[in-house]
């Protein structure tokens, strides 16, 4: 019988294969997959391999612990919806209001405008405020075939002597107030209209603006018999007393068809101050102005100014 090999010899104090693999197996339920079986294979196999310390995977908490130990990422914010789109909206959307507004209120006055060439006004803003402080007003409207022709040409004469040559405004009228310091007014009678008949008497840069805008509406839309006949019946002769018959009655005890040169001159000469001057005891200033103003309507009514109301 061959001799066996010292190999093939049992050692009593040599490794144990069994008992090497069950611990190979057991450090591999331990730390998981390889390294286990790596060891159990290594113990097998008589210690030959790598070491197991060089196989074995890093433990970390989140291993032991699963996701819950992975620190939670921070909710993404929501980026707030940005406000200049919609401020622009709403800029728009009023901007295309005011622009809406004005049509609307333009279209409206240019109406009301066109309309008053042939329905009378029947009372004033400014009637209504004396009416209020007076408590009562005199007005008679009267049409301009029923004013003497007189009268017309020393309103005219006294007020805006060039009345059938402007369009509205009188340029070099303007022109000679400016030089003058303003301290002379330069308003036409068509302006006047516009003042009196639509707007509000109070002095501001906003009524100017709106007067200087309706002046030339009524220039196209109205006569100038039609103008000239509004202003002699809405302007004031004296406190409460508005118009030619009014004031013809009230001053002189006559209708405006028979008011005589001194008397129109007279009654046009308080014009511009009609709560400051008389017609009746007329001032020496208002007398003078009233002779100037007499000579005045007699110089229109030859060199053709009085043509475009004449009947």
């Amino acid at each position: 019988m061959a001799p066996k090999r010292p190999s093939d010899a049992h050692d009593p104090d040599g490794p144990d294969d069994d008992a090497s693999g069950r611990l190979g197996e057991t450090v591999g339920v331990r730390f998981g997959g390889r390294a286990g079986k790596a060891g159990g294979r290594t113990a097998r196999t008589g210690g030959v391999g790598p070491k197991p310390e060089d196989d074995l995977p890093v433990i970390t908490p989140r291993d032991l612990m699963g996701d819950a130990a992975a620190p939670s990422a921070p909710p993404r914010r929501r980026r707030p919806a940005r406000a200049a789109p919609r401020r622009a909206s709403v800029l728009r959307r009023l901007l295309g209001l005011g622009l809406r507004v004005i049509v609307y209120s333009a279209v409206a006055v240019g109406v009301l405008v066109w309309a008053g060439r042939w329905v009378t006004p029947p009372i004033t803003y400014y009637m209504t405020l004396e009416a209020a402080r007076l408590g009562t007003i005199q007005q008679s409207w009267v049409a301009l075939p029923a004013v003497a022709q007189v009268a017309a040409r020393s309103v005219v004469a006294a007020e805006d002597a060039n009345f059938c040559l402007h369009g509205g405004f009188d340029m070099a009228e303007l022109r000679r107030a400016i030089a003058g310091g303003a301290q002379r007014g330069a308003s036409t009678i068509s302006q006047q209209v516009a003042k009196n008949v639509f707007l509000w008497p109070d002095r501001s840069w906003l009524r100017k603006a709106l007067e200087a805008v309706l002046t030339p509406v009524i220039e196209l839309t109205w006569t100038k018999a039609r103008i000239l006949e509004v202003y002699l019946n809405v302007a004031e002769f004296d406190t409460g007393v508005f118009g030619i018959e009014a004031a013809a009655q009230h001053h002189f005890g006559v209708s405006a068809r028979g008011l005589s040169a001194g008397q129109a001159a007279l009654l046009a000469a308080v014009l511009p101050d009609p709560k400051g001057r008389s017609a009746v005891r007329p001032s020496p200033f208002v007398r003078t102005r009233a002779s100037q103003i007499q000579a005045g309507a007699a110089l229109i009514a030859q060199d053709g100014r009085a043509a475009c109301f004449a009947p």
